[in-house]
């Protein structure tokens, strides 16, 4: 059904004339006419009777009168749902406790008048989660992605580096250090459970592993943040790797240490996908307050080859 010859016919019995609807319209005295004929054949039935005073709705009009007033509000109704602007920007932060997810929240506890919310597709890797863009299920995600990966379609912007450290308990022997080099931890087992083939995540820690001569497996079943920081504070030669700016909390009796990585710094490239000339000005406020809010590393750093510039 023609949209807009239900709004025409609306306007018309709310008006009486023709050319007092074509005037509202701001189309011709004919437009209106042909728009109403059209409809009436396709509904096989008179809308309107005409008079010399004008036009009124018969008793079909009548009857399709208060419809036709739904079908136009459902429309304005939709029409307004994906406005940019007008509706809650959905971005995926993948896990909620790594650096991008903090940074949304700090976002947001500038902008709490902001229309955002934020959602983790954790079981997505990152072609999966550019194609949830795509689609429209989210606006915007946090991935690690190849550059000649991103899709058509999908803005790539490398806008929240996290610089990677060591976390270990107070009986590891590299517990007191200031910082260390990757390279140090070759003889060291470094543990990061959760890794699943075919992410991004586990192609991230290859290239690191391979790059530094690192040991970092996944062994065992995952039981948790919890579980692992319980491990890492009762084991003398257990390591695991975290962001910078993760937030990760523990009893204060485990006397976890965090330890800077140096010379070079790895870092974890989190880029943002979104839809390329996607305008919601939720994800225009956020990209600048990314770019201006998330510091730099400095100094020497290494990435994947493969993340985007």
């Amino acid at each position: 059904m023609d949209v807009d010859a239900v709004r025409t016919f609306v306007v018309v019995a709310d008006n009486g004339q023709f050319q007092a609807a074509a005037d509202e319209l701001g189309i011709s005295q004919q437009a209106v006419s042909k728009r109403i004929a059209a409809l009436e054949r396709q509904l096989g039935v008179a809308l309107l009777v005409r008079t010399t005073r004008g036009s009124r709705p018969s008793v079909d009009g009548q009857v399709f009168l208060p419809h036709a007033r739904k079908v136009l509000t459902a429309v304005e109704q939709a029409e307004h749902a994906v406005r940019p602007g007008s509706r809650l920007l959905r971005v995926d932060v993948l896990n909620r406790r790594i650096a991008p997810a903090q940074a949304v929240y700090r976002f947001y506890r500038s902008r709490p008048d902001a229309d955002l919310d934020a959602v983790t597709l954790g079981r997505e890797n990152a072609a999966q989660a550019a194609q949830a863009v795509l689609e429209g299920t989210v606006d915007a995600s946090f991935r690690a992605v190849p550059a000649d990966q991103v899709p058509a379609g999908i803005s790539a912007e490398r806008i929240a580096d996290a610089p990677l450290q060591l976390l270990v308990g107070p009986a590891h022997p590299m517990a007191n250090a200031p910082s260390i080099r990757p390279a140090d931890l070759a003889a060291h087992r470094i543990w990061v459970p959760g890794i699943r083939p075919g992410t991004e995540w586990s192609a991230f820690y290859d290239a690191l592993a391979e790059e530094f001569g690192l040991s970092i497996d996944a062994l065992g079943p995952n039981f948790g943040d919890e579980a692992l920081m319980d491990a890492l504070a009762d084991s003398s030669s257990l390591a695991t790797l975290v962001g910078a700016g993760d937030r990760y909390l523990w009893p204060q009796a485990h006397d976890l240490r965090r330890i800077s990585l140096l010379d070079p710094t790895p870092v974890y490239p989190h880029t943002l996908l979104f839809r390329t000339g996607d305008r919601h000005p939720v994800l225009t406020d956020l990209r600048g307050y990314l770019r201006a809010a998330v510091p730099e590393t400095s100094g020497d750093v290494w990435v994947p080859r493969w993340a985007c510039m």
